[in-house]
């Protein structure tokens, strides 16, 4: 800094508020600054400037255990697509439970370690959002917060949009009874997974009484649930996730049936197993990048603007069509 105030001709507060207030300066004199910082070739130290502000530049991110038989194909691509997004450091850790990771927030918190965090996979009444208000933790989460206290900023995909149109699709393809493999009832997601199916069912007249089953995301406990939905002789189902789906695929060829052609299946999440199934699954596809992108931008305005309005971004999938839901459109990619 004192060799660039030399070249500029100006004291060193002046080179300090050119890199951190650059508003205080006259335009030509933060030009000549930045001149002098040019030729030099000078860059600021970034880990020496954040100990010095008390700020890690760090965001930080729990990332769910890997449970065998268990996909976890939705996270995966959120945290490459969170990595290439943010401006800061990303702190990867993991947790078995919401208690646990509030305890690793607070423990990153006290070593100075994080700025600020990302969530997903939120639930109804998340102790997470909670914890991290009352202390006014900067934090952004993708997924709603699902209860009536809607605390902090979020980005989500609107999954009953996405599960509505797969079971237009299927309708308009002259199914009438068409099955959703959910979840258990009491997730947020999952729940509202379900009115997409709901709804859809409603327009178009089609009966729902005993055309719901739920399994764990599995595909072990979905082959077991989908058994469930043949016996009710359904014609197409409607599966919340891909690993669902697949559970489908199992039961019906345990049964002798071919997916897409004796029973049609779709999925959600266009995991990258979808298009190598056979026959390829139609599944919802998120739009993943989108989301992290967002969350980055309001997490950044968050910890730079702590008093700016609560922000909420509701983005919309789309259904990607393959064999698995009959011949027609097989292969084509449309918007909701």
């Amino acid at each position: 800094m004192a060799d660039v105030a030399r070249l500029a001709q100006v004291g060193k507060q002046t080179v300090s508020n050119a890199l951190n207030n650059p508003d205080l300066l006259r335009p030509e004199t933060l030009a000549r600054v930045t001149a002098a910082i040019e030729k030099l070739g000078y860059r600021p130290h970034t880990a020496a400037r954040s100990l010095r502000r008390r700020e890690s530049r760090t965001i930080g991110y729990a990332l769910e255990r890997s449970v065998a038989g268990r996909s976890n194909a939705v996270q995966d691509r959120f945290l490459h697509a969170l990595a290439a997004a943010a401006g800061y450091r990303l702190l990867v850790f993991s947790a078995d439970s919401p208690e646990e990771e509030v305890e690793r927030y607070d423990e990153l918190l006290r070593e100075r370690a994080v700025d600020a965090f990302v969530l997903d996979r939120t639930r109804k009444d998340d102790a997470r959002h909670r914890w991290l208000h009352g202390k006014s933790v900067p934090f952004v989460a993708f997924g709603r917060s699902w209860s009536e206290q809607d605390f902090g900023d979020w980005v989500d995909v609107d999954g009953a949009a996405g599960i509505e149109a797969a079971t237009e699709h299927l309708a308009l393809a002259g199914h009438e009874r068409i099955g959703l493999l959910g979840w258990p009832a009491g997730s947020g997601t999952g729940d509202n997974r379900v009115a997409g199916w709901q709804r859809a069912m409603k327009r178009h007249g089609l009966p729902v009484r005993d055309l719901r089953a739920a399994a764990s995301n599995s595909t072990e406990t979905a082959r077991q649930a989908a058994g469930t939905l043949l016996d009710q002789d359904v014609t197409a189902v409607v599966a919340v996730s891909d690993a669902l789906a697949l559970g489908c695929y199992d039961a019906l060829r345990e049964r002798g049936l071919q997916p897409g052609t004796d029973v049609a299946v779709t999925g959600f999440d266009d995991s990258p197993f979808a298009e190598l199934l056979a026959p390829t699954l139609t599944s919802v596809e998120q739009p993943l990048e989108q989301v992290a992108e967002e969350c980055v931008r309001m997490l950044l305005a968050r910890i730079s603007e702590p008093w700016r309005p609560t922000e909420h971004l509701l983005l919309t999938p789309r259904l990607v069509i393959r064999d698995s839901s009959g011949p027609s459109g097989s292969g084509v990619v449309t918007d909701i």
